[in-house]
């Protein structure tokens, strides 16, 4: 099976240095008008400004699962991206959640070492 997280956006010139920055690099593919991040062996987030999505601009939620937070958050930083507070779970979990600038939601979560 195959996930693909569609993430729209108002306008694909901001969404994309934006996304890039958040990724750590530009997209994988570009399929059509969509530009796709793989963020695994078989998920990718997908870009789309297209005036079919308008409807659901900054109303997407996606989680993912990261072993490296701490160096996401400071590449983040570095670009002036914030993010809300850091939170840890009583299972050890960090989790911290991000908004673009059209308020949808990507929260990264790091499993504790074992």
């Amino acid at each position: 099976m195959d996930l693909y997280s569609i993430m729209p956006v108002t306008d694909l010139t901001w969404a994309l240095p934006w996304y890039e920055v958040f990724f750590g690099r530009p997209a994988d593919e570009i399929i059509g008008e969509e530009h796709l991040w793989q963020v695994g062996e078989n998920a990718w987030v997908v870009l789309d400004d297209r005036e079919v999505r308008a409807t659901r601009v900054g109303g997407t939620m996606i989680t993912l699962g990261v072993t490296n937070l701490d160096e996401i958050l400071t590449r983040l930083a570095t670009h002036g991206t914030t993010h809300e507070p850091v939170e840890t779970y009583g299972n050890g979990v960090r989790h911290v959640e991000i908004l673009d600038p059209d308020g949808n939601s990507l929260s990264l979560a790091q499993a504790p070492t074992p």
